[in-house]
């Protein structure tokens, strides 16, 4: 008997193998099923980590949309690629010219990719992250995000793809319901629980939220979690649209598929912060080739490992050198455009600062990652405070450089209503493991031990117990921003 094979199958014999589908989305902390959270609805998050690994200690190396992505682009800290707030706006931050050694999307083109970006860019310049097809946000419908790809995704090509899709939720949204102080952000959700086309939406109520830690446990917190989650399921509805995509065109076991995060929640304590919550991110993979399904793994992973690991699954790494096998010209590239021998280019980085994990997705632990490096610097351009961290297995280390000013807030973090509403009780009032005015004025230096207090509720620094451990990780710091060329080193020695 003879079968017919539709137009899409007969297309998927001849597709390339080794496909990456990087999905990413904006402001998700780790409040999904696969992470513990009994309420929240991620069903296809869910699967793909129980059919692939999931990194249980994946960290961004800064709680800030930009400069994250640059990070993520790049494998290279902020202090290097030169991105440390937002590229939009009047922030106009941007990544060193000579970063296109080392950028995603030209490496995997020298891989021999197309490559495609879908959704949220947010990085610069456009002449280092130009992708062979570019597709503006459209707005919260994640399931249009995902239709928007699938032509790129499906086409007949012999050359395999890497689609990078970044998703606008669930990043709060641009005023409160109504635009009444008090109410609850709807992180783009619609208004009397109206539903975006082609979105089957879960709707949550504020008493079966689980309230974290770090949270004040409030009508105000829990109003915004309610509507918090069902932006994250619309998060989880896109990725299962993509899985259709790839499955509908056989291409599921030729495709790795990777989920994260630029940073943790959009609520304070979380993004923009250097505590775990805004730090923190899921890290879920999946990748074809690998036997082992189900795994749990506990090993220490940094956004600067992403391209390497990405340009390692191509075959486009010398894990040797731990660079691309063909690396960019700069000085050839910016000739090609123009670009005058006067601009200030920065260093050249020849080499990622993270490392590939390809290698470890059926393994529950990797000992030699123990160590952890993150900062902060600016978000929008008016918000300096300049943090650095650093994380040696248990001990965490934040060194607020800046600690005699209050901390500032992103606009949308100040207008939340969940801090509005302790703000108003006074500097005392309870704001999760802290106080208002704790949250505001902090020290110079914090030292956590994760082990025993993962909520970072207790400050080790001032404990002449932990006074060794204070010094070995500010050595270690202090060190580790030397050999980065990190300008605020300097501030040791005289802030």
């Amino acid at each position: 008997m003879v079968v017919a094979l539709s137009a899409t199958a007969t297309q998927s014999l001849h597709a390339a193998e080794k496909n990456i589908i990087f999905y990413i989305a904006d402001d998700l902390g780790t409040e999904l099923g696969c992470y513990g959270n009994k309420v929240i609805k991620t069903p296809n998050i869910d699967a793909l980590a129980a059919d692939g690994c999931v990194f249980t200690n994946a960290y961004a190396t800064t709680a800030s949309c930009s400069a994250s992505r640059s990070v993520i682009m790049t494998g290279l800290h902020n202090h290097a690629n030169g991105q440390y707030g937002h590229q939009h706006d009047t922030g106009h931050f941007s990544c060193y010219p000579n970063v296109v050694t080392l950028a995603l999307p030209q490496v995997m083109k020298e891989a021999g990719y197309r490559t495609g970006i879908f959704g949220k860019h947010h990085v610069a310049p456009l002449a280092i992250f130009t992708y062979d097809v570019m597709v503006q946000e459209k707005g919260r419908n994640t399931i249009e995000l995902a239709e928007s790809a699938k032509k790129f995704i499906t086409a007949k090509d012999e050359k395999p793809f890497i689609a990078y899709i970044a998703t606008a939720d669930p990043h709060r949204g641009g005023k409160q319901f109504d635009d009444v102080a008090g109410t609850p952000n709807p992180f783009g959700n619609l208004p009397k629980k109206k539903s975006y086309p082609g979105v089957t939406e879960v709707f949550y109520e504020p008493k079966d939220v689980i309230v974290p830690p770090w949270l004040p446990d409030t009508v105000e917190s829990r109003a915004e979690l309610a509507e918090y989650y069902q932006s994250v399921s619309r998060v989880d509805a896109g990725l299962g649209q993509l899985i259709k995509i790839l499955r509908e065109a056989d291409l599921y076991d030729k495709t790795m598929i990777i989920v994260t995060s630029d940073h943790g929640m959009a609520f304070p304590g979380g993004k923009t912060t250097t505590y775990e919550p805004g730090l923190k991110v899921p890290m879920v993979v999946r990748n074809p080739y690998v036997q082992k399904r189900g795994i749990r793994n506990n090993a220490l992973l940094s956004h600067v490992d992403l391209t390497p690991t990405m340009l390692d699954f191509a075959g486009g790494l010398d894990r040797e050198k731990n660079a691309p096998i063909k690396p960019i010209d700069a000085n050839a590239f910016w000739a090609e455009r123009k670009l005058d021998k006067g601009e200030n280019r920065g260093k050249r980085y020849n080499t990622y600062h993270g490392r590939t994990w390809l290698d470890i997705l059926d393994k529950e632990e990797d000992p030699s990652r123990k160590t952890l490096y993150a900062s902060h610097t600016f978000h929008e351009v008016q918000m300096y405070y300049p943090m650095r961290v650093v994380r040696e297995g248990d001990m965490k280390l934040i060194w607020n450089i800046a600690y005699p000013l209050p901390y500032p807030f992103a606009s949308d973090l100040w207008a939340a209503s969940t801090w509005q509403g302790q703000l108003k009780k006074g500097k005392d009032a309870p704001y999760g493991v802290r106080t208002v005015g704790q949250y505001v004025q902090r020290p110079q230096f914090e030292l956590y031990d994760l082990k025993y207090d993962p909520d970072e509720a207790k400050n080790l620094a001032t404990d002449p117990a932990f006074a060794k451990e204070l010094e070995t990780l500010k050595t270690k710091l202090r060190e580790f921003q030397k050999g980065m060329g990190d300008p605020w080193e300097q501030k040791w020695d005289y802030e």
